[in-house]
């Protein structure tokens, strides 16, 4: 089998690469720096060179893990359209040229295949100053519904992975933010912040998952299933206060 992941050069898409490799299979990284193949997804001419590249080299992959992503933030009364658009170029019509890319490629062989795209707990869930970023990962929920339409008469499965808060080069330094990943911590069912490899375990599983297709699972820990209104956590707030 051969693997395209787009963004393997660090985080998410790294740990990827590195358990299907472990597994065998053939990964070509498609990264902006980094990778096997220097590609820009947001760029479609960038995008056709690559998908030219890998099967010229490695012949139509069979899986696509769409990684690659940017993060964002900006309230939406200040945030200038330039910052907009480039957010949505990457994560969103990024994911759309790799997905189309990898597609055509699989249907021009008659092959079938498996896609999975890297979506967010962030597109169903509403973060303030996040605006952009939040709206590029719910297009790509939809769009993995849309494209399993489409192309499952060719064999071609489409999901999505949405992480939760996840430790990558992407999310910094958190503990600069002081009691934020305290607060994270004690909302996530599972009791911490995801590691790439979470996530990781994750994609790879719904890559083989035979008779799935236009879903996204959330790989979060649970934390998507926190209500803000968690009167009950705040009466244990409350408790943990005073007997201090």
């Amino acid at each position: 089998m051969t693997a395209i992941v787009t963004g393997g050069g660090s985080g998410i898409g790294l740990a990827v690469a590195e358990r299907l490799r472990a597994g065998g299979q053939t990964v070509v990284v498609w990264d902006v720096k980094g990778g096997d193949i220097d590609c820009d997804i947001s760029d479609s001419d960038s995008v056709t060179a690559a998908i030219g590249r890998t099967v010229g080299s490695h012949g139509v992959p069979d899986r696509l893990v769409a990684c690659a992503g940017i993060g964002a933030s900006g309230l939406l009364l200040d945030q200038e359209p330039v910052d907009w658009q480039r957010v949505i170029n990457t994560n969103l019509t990024g994911t759309w040229l790799t997905m189309r890319a990898a597609a055509q490629a699989m249907i021009d062989q008659g092959s079938g295949g498996s896609i999975v795209a890297v979506s967010s707990i962030s597109g169903t869930l509403a973060d303030r100053d996040m605006g952009a970023y939040c709206v590029s990962k719910a297009g790509i929920d939809m769009l993995v519904r849309v494209a399993a339409q489409e192309w499952g008469g060719h064999g071609i499965r489409v999901n999505a992975v949405g992480p939760g808060v996840t430790r990558t080069p992407m999310l910094a330094s958190p503990e600069q933010l002081p009691g934020w990943v305290d607060g994270l911590t004690e909302r996530t069912p599972l009791g911490r912040l995801g590691e790439a490899d979470d996530i990781a375990e994750a994609i790879v599983a719904v890559l083989e998952l035979s008779w799935v297709t236009g879903q996204t699972v959330f790989a979060d820990g649970g934390l998507a299933l926190h209500s803000p209104i968690d009167s009950y956590g705040q009466v244990q707030r409350v408790i943990a206060r005073r007997a201090r």
